[in-house]
């Protein structure tokens, strides 16, 4: 049931001055990911600002996406929570649109027991049927999915496929490749892991660099499958300043901000998150320089 093998783009959501949500450059940066090669869209995640997303506007914002798209390439919906209930709304709610898969965050701020997670996750899933992933990002959660409990739960229920590895554990993640095989769908969600998460047998990445480079991105991932893995392993590390000044500052400071450099009107941002700092700024632009998208 894999929703998509190689580079899905974990998109932002741009917003105008007042902080609404901008549908008109919206519209213009899923037309530009699908003419430059993107293999999937995952909207409302961490860099789609989910967070501080209303309902509806969380919603309207999936809806616009898959309307869109119109199935030129598959749509994954960002539609965890760290709360069960709110989950199940948002998956359901998102399944009625028709997208093609969603992404379970692991609950943040409550956290939650190995036990805890697993009733959580199949609960969720439980109460939809399209495919769904789950979600790894301790640094922001607080919480970490251990590989026992991720293949137990693409083993117990049927429509959880894998998993976004972005613990940057390269480690806990070989443990999963090694006991998950044939059972779990991993992909990286940091994009400096692309190459080595691909050889430990991943589907891909949701990435972030994608929305400033997606075509480059969606190559790296087309290189290693195609059998050209020097070819890969270069490309992946010809990135490797632009990935660590898109994380300079919190996700989605830098991208978002490197898409308003490139002209692309990715806005403003919602509070908390704010503005670059100039120093780091100065370093983005020529990270994005250096790498030929700027």
């Amino acid at each position: 049931m894999a929703i998509f093998k190689g580079a899905g783009v974990a998109i932002v959501t741009p917003m105008n001055e007042d902080g609404s949500v901008n549908y008109e450059k919206f519209g213009e940066l899923i037309e530009f990911q699908i003419a430059n090669g993107t293999d999937a869209i995952i909207v409302c995640g961490t860099t789609g600002e989910s967070s501080t997303l209303t309902h509806e506007e969380h919603l309207d914002t999936i809806k616009y996406c898959v309307e869109k798209v119109a199935k030129r390439i598959p749509v994954v919906a960002g539609t965890g929570s760290n709360c069960t209930d709110t989950a199940v709304y948002l998956s359901q709610e998102a399944e009625k649109y028709g997208v093609d898969g969603i992404l379970l965050v692991s609950p943040y701020y409550n956290k939650a027991t190995q036990k805890g997670l697993y009733r959580h996750f199949k609960t969720v899933a439980d109460s939809v049927k399209v495919p769904a992933i789950l979600y790894n990002v301790p640094s922001r959660t607080g919480c970490n999915i251990l590989p026992e409990t991720v293949v137990k739960l693409c083993k117990d229920v049927e429509n959880i496929v894998g998993v976004k590895e972005a613990s940057g554990n390269i480690s806990q993640i070989a443990h999963l490749a090694a006991i998950g095989q044939g059972v779990v769908d991993i992909y990286s969600g940091n994009d400096d892991q692309i190459v080595p998460i691909l050889s430990l047998g991943g589907m891909g990445v949701i990435s972030v660099l994608s929305n400033v480079a997606p075509t480059q991105t969606h190559e790296i991932c087309q290189k290693f499958f195609d059998g050209d893995v020097a070819g890969s392993r270069q490309m992946q590390l010809d990135a490797m300043d632009l990935c660590n000044a898109l994380f300079c500052e919190v996700n989605p400071i830098p991208v978002k901000t490197a898409l308003n450099m490139m002209g692309m009107g990715a806005g403003a941002f919602r509070m908390p998150l704010c503005e670059m700092d100039e120093a780091n700024a100065k370093r983005l632009e020529k990270a994005l320089k250096d790498y030929g998208v700027l």
